[in-house]
């Protein structure tokens, strides 16, 4: 949902929140993950042909490893306190090529349509959480 500089930024600023702080802002990540997820499986449906596709769109937790051969990045491990959305697995090796096209079929976009139809709504939904667990957080001392 980020570049990498905006992703190392915002673990950096994590990291200076108290503990409370940041267990309070997972179920915010989560529901936006599972939300992208959501919309990517709405989004692919207009590509479906057995729905292995769709079924490959998955999150992933802060901690866990991504499936491997998903796009993008393949198998690796999710920071903490972040979620990852990926397509493909080792059976679905192609999502680039519906995603971007081949010069045998057309472009049919799911991924980077549904990142840029959610990303404010998400965004502001992590922002709201980190407030209101500071708020939580420094209210009740």
């Amino acid at each position: 949902m980020t570049s990498d500089g905006g992703l190392s930024r915002f673990q950096k600023r994590m990291k200076a929140v108290p503990k409370a702080v940041r267990e309070n802002v997972k179920p915010a990540l989560n529901k936006s993950g599972q939300e992208l997820v959501a919309t990517m499986r709405t989004l692919a449906e207009a590509s479906r042909d057995s729905g292995d596709l769709i079924d490959s769109i998955l999150m992933t937790e802060g901690g866990q490893k991504t499936p491997p051969y998903s796009q993008p990045g393949g198998s690796t491990i999710v920071p903490e306190h972040a979620v990852a959305v990926t397509v493909g697995n080792s059976d679905v090796r192609y999502p680039h090529l519906v995603e971007y096209g081949s010069k045998n079929a057309p472009a049919q976009p799911f991924f980077w349509p549904a990142v840029r139809t959610t990303k404010k709504r998400i965004t502001g939904r992590i922002k709201r959480s980190i407030s209101k667990a500071v708020k939580d957080e420094w209210g009740s001392r």
